[in-house]
């Protein structure tokens, strides 16, 4: 073999002895070059760079490749693992172009060359549905209760205008979007709050549950009384209760219908008058009409009444 370098006698063999490129992998047995015939300080930040990426593999067997950083003393480690070979998973993960801002997290753009972007970190919280209910003051109550996101079992309240909380008696969890709660509440509005066993909530945006005693009427029904066809002035006067005002209305087209008992209906005092009861009938006649009453939270009730006109001898006055 030809001698390459300098002199034996003279100096060892140096880098500059030699082209760049002499060495390659396949000169180099395997194993030749081990770290005790590697200067520690020979490995630099310049001979470490690789171009186009790094690999580093696992073992063959049941290690996963992984990455480990060190603390400055190399007494502890932090190590990136590629997932185990049984998931079969291959993807790439690109950094954000930018650092974000305080309280980002990273997230992906779920596809197999994922870009990694700063977002604002978000909780699962329950939200509640705005779906209006009224129910008995006093009584335990069955109501549903709809939204999103709840999670088996929560915490249910219901939190009255005045700042007042009433924990349900029972929760039924019916799906994420539906429970079934037992309350008993007092009079009163309320929102209502849910909150998961993580500890998030969420509460209605308005005071969705009323507690209300449903209206009654104090005038007996049956007939108001018989009254000269003809008549004007106030015919009868019919009353009912809540606890809340109430208002008066016709469910039927008789009373108020000109062509019938042609009478006017105050939805506040529940006085039923007239300008000329029947209007153009001439012939006795028994007007059966249906009249409800209206609490401030929509609660209803209905109650059959009627008015009987009267013509000739039997006639000319009021009767209640």
């Amino acid at each position: 073999m030809a001698y390459v370098g300098r002199t034996p006698a003279n100096a060892a063999l140096t880098s500059a002895d030699l082209e760049n490129g002499i060495v390659s992998a396949d000169k180099l047995a395997t194993n030749a070059v081990t770290e005790v015939k590697v200067n520690a300080d020979a490995i630099t930040n310049a001979k470490t760079e690789f171009t186009p990426g790094l690999t580093i593999k696992g073992d063959g067997a049941s290690a996963d490749g992984k990455l480990v950083l060190n603390c400055s003393q190399n007494s502890h480690g932090v190590s990136i693992a590629g997932p185990a070979h049984s998931a079969g998973q291959s993807y790439n993960l690109i950094l954000p172009t930018s650092v974000g801002t305080n309280g980002q997290v990273l997230a992906t753009n779920g596809s197999n060359t994922n870009q990694l972007t700063w977002v604002d970190a978000q909780e699962t919280k329950p939200t509640v549905a705005n779906v209006s209910q009224t129910i008995a003051p006093a009584t335990a109550t069955d109501i549903t209760i709809t939204g999103t996101n709840f999670v088996s079992i929560p915490q249910v309240e219901f939190v009255k205008t005045d700042g007042s909380v009433t924990v349900a008696n029972s929760i039924s969890f019916t799906s994420s979007t539906s429970l079934s709660v037992n309350v008993t509440l007092a009079l009163g509005n309320y929102y209502v709050r849910i909150e998961n066993p993580d500890g998030n909530a969420g509460r209605s945006s308005s005071n969705i549950i009323t507690a209300s005693t449903a209206p009654s009427w104090t005038t007996a029904a049956g007939t108001l009384g018989t009254i000269a066809g003809d008549f004007s002035g106030t015919v009868a006067t019919v009353a009912g209760t809540s606890d809340s005002a109430v208002t008066y209305s016709e469910t039927t087209s008789v009373l108020t219908n000109a062509s019938q008992a042609n009478c006017a209906l105050n939805s506040t005092t529940g006085a039923i008058t007239t300008t000329d009861f029947g209007g153009s009938s001439t012939t006795a006649t028994t007007y059966n009409f249906t009249l409800r009453i209206t609490d401030a939270e929509g609660q209803t009730a209905d109650r059959n009444f009627s008015l009987t006109s009267s013509f000739g001898a039997t006639g000319g006055g009021q009767f209640n």
